[in-house]
């Protein structure tokens, strides 16, 4: 059958005979499993050296655009950074458009301003105004990838992040194996309304505690910005004074904290998002219980590659969500 590779070539990078190789391709019987992993490695292997020559002297212009707490576009400018040298042959160098709070008209306006770019990633609320500014991007050629929260309307080529539906029900496991009989309610935090990832982490945690007969409290709207959300925690807790547990969906934790120990109030089991700064230290010092992270610069990886293979750069891959690791004082990554 046809091959995008001659037999000939197929064979030299396996170390095998043509005509075995003949024999794999065709599917014909009397080939050992191992040697049809091996003409398989072979021809996976030429898959990356053609990619590596597609990628010879190429270079990228990236655009990082993210409505959130800075304490999370610190780390993943971090990742993005760590990783643009990961794509050599090829040139990758990214720009950085980055602010904590802010309408939904001003990321359309951010993604209007944008000149001479091979590819976005973007973090951005799930709005009409944001689909529409996506769409007249890709149209003129621009991919676009977002990351941990997704506009899925949009004529984007991909997400990248954690299942976040997948991510709330791991919470709502977590809390009642640790709050058992407890019959503590539960803080739910989010920045925002608008950021589709946060919202299906609520629905999710919501789903698997229906029927636990406790209560739910949500805080919203901080923007994940500290001195906002305290105000908010503070309020809600000083209302609801059988809440003894957190599910952070956004951010804003130490305010969170600061909020509890303002009222003299123990957290039976804080459970948070992402290995930012701050929630290293608080699960540190034992004020959360744990954190569920991904790998923030496999995240950067994978979203730099979605552009590149929308450019014919790289060959195409399946993209799966990003594992969910669940983190605690004892298994904190360094």
């Amino acid at each position: 059958m046809p091959h995008r590779y001659k037999v000939r070539e197929i064979a030299q990078q396996a170390g095998l005979s043509e005509a075995t190789v003949d024999r794999v391709l065709n599917d014909r019987p009397g080939v050992r499993e191992n040697t049809r992993a091996e003409v398989a490695q072979a021809i996976a292997d030429l898959d990356k050296q053609r990619a590596q020559l597609r990628l010879n002297g190429r270079r990228f212009l990236l655009d990082v655009v993210m409505q959130t707490p800075q304490r999370f576009s610190d780390a993943f400018r971090a990742a993005v950074e760590a990783e643009l040298p990961a794509f050599a042959p090829a040139m990758l160098r990214a720009r950085f458009h980055l602010w904590e709070s802010g309408s939904t008209e001003r990321m359309a306006d951010g993604l209007a301003r944008i000149r001479g770019s091979h590819g976005v990633i973007l973090k951005a609320q799930d709005a009409p105004e944001v689909v529409e500014a996506v769409d007249r991007l890709v149209g003129a050629g621009v991919p676009v990838v977002t990351y941990a929260t997704d506009v899925p309307t949009s004529a984007r080529c991909g997400y990248v992040g954690i299942d976040n539906h997948g991510a709330g029900v791991t919470a709502a496991y977590l809390m009642s194996q640790w709050l058992g009989t407890a019959p503590s309610g539960v803080l739910i935090t989010l920045s925002g309304t608008v950021f589709r990832g946060e919202g299906e982490r609520e629905v999710g945690f919501r789903t698997a505690l229906r029927g636990s007969g406790r209560d739910i409290v949500e805080v919203s709207d901080s923007d994940g910005i500290d001195d906002v959300n305290e105000r908010l925690v503070l309020d809600a807790l000083e209302r609801h004074p059988g809440v003894e547990a957190v599910y952070s969906a956004g951010g804003g934790n130490t305010a969170t904290v600061a909020a509890f120990d303002r009222i003299g109030r123990a957290c039976r089991v804080f459970i948070a998002h992402d290995l930012d700064a701050d929630n290293r230290r608080l699960l540190r010092d034992g004020r959360i219980s744990v954190v569920l992270h991904n790998d923030l610069r496999a995240d950067a990886r994978l979203a730099m590659r979605l552009i590149l293979q929308s450019h014919g750069a790289l060959p195409p891959e399946p993209v799966r969500p990003a594992p969910i690791q669940v983190v605690t004082p004892y298994n904190l990554p360094g």
